[in-house]
């Protein structure tokens, strides 16, 4: 609207379109609050899926550690079975 078209407005008329205008501010107003909110939310989400993985890719390490101890254990088990059979001892059947 121009100002020359706003000139030949009444005072209710001014008045109407300022409570219009209020009213339209407060709505997009609730509307940004509503879209911080689920904004937050996100990067929350995103920040714990980042923490989720992160633990995931430890736990793969601690597994991975573990099974070649494990895998270390059972072939010195079996050299020293195979050591005490050569010697004349009782081997372990693995």
């Amino acid at each position: 609207m121009t100002n020359k078209e706003l000139k030949k407005l009444t005072r209710a008329e001014l008045l109407e379109m300022l409570l219009i205008q209020s009213r339209e501010k407060q709505h997009l107003e609730e509307e940004l609050r509503e879209a911080r909110k689920n904004l937050e939310k996100k990067e929350l989400m995103i920040a714990e899926a980042g923490s989720i993985a992160e633990a995931s890719l430890r736990l793969n390490q601690v597994f991975e550690a573990a099974q070649k101890a494990a895998d270390q254990y059972l072939e010195n088990v079996k050299l020293t079975a195979e050591r005490r059979a050569d010697a004349g001892g009782q081997g372990l059947d693995l």
